[in-house]
């Protein structure tokens, strides 16, 4: 549309965020409220377990699913998201894959000795403190700042 200052552009251009479900695994101890942190499998950089949504899964039972595939354990998790965060994933070709992450907090109950993923990826039990130290995503971290000022609730 010349001379309008209307720009067109096709449908495909702008892509909406693709989802992901995260857990927040946490317990507490008898002096602390802990965070289990898992490595991404490429960078190394330290998250939570999350990943993509599974076929006739809600929402938190994906964010089980993946707290399960990646760091063994098992707990109750919320119905409810604790919020969202967004990043920006590389894929292999190289190209950025915008993600909205929407996470779910789980209370462990159980971490198994052996797990599909634990050869490919650390996983660390971590204080609120350790977390948000570790932690170099903005969102992911204002969510467990949240988390832990509410008292893990």
């Amino acid at each position: 549309m010349a001379g309008t200052g209307v720009v067109c552009v096709s449908r495909g251009a702008f892509k909406a965020p693709t989802v992901q479900y995260a857990a927040l695994p946490w317990r507490r101890t008898k002096d602390d409220l802990q965070i289990l942190l898992v490595t991404t499998l490429t960078t190394r950089r330290w998250i939570v377990p999350k990943g993509w949504p599974v076929a006739r899964l809600a929402p938190a039972e994906c964010a089980a699913h993946e707290a399960a595939e990646e760091a063994g354990v098992t707990g109750d998790v919320s119905s409810r998201p604790l919020g969202a965060f967004h990043y920006e994933k590389r894929r292999k070709s190289g190209a950025a894959l915008p993600c909205r992450v929407e996470v779910f907090a789980m209370r462990v109950r159980r971490q198994r000795r052996s797990w599909p993923e634990k050869s490919v990826r650390q996983a660390r039990w971590c204080s609120v403190e350790d977390a948000l130290a570790r932690v170099s995503e903005p969102g992911l971290r204002r969510i467990i700042a949240r988390f832990a000022k509410n008292g893990g609730r």
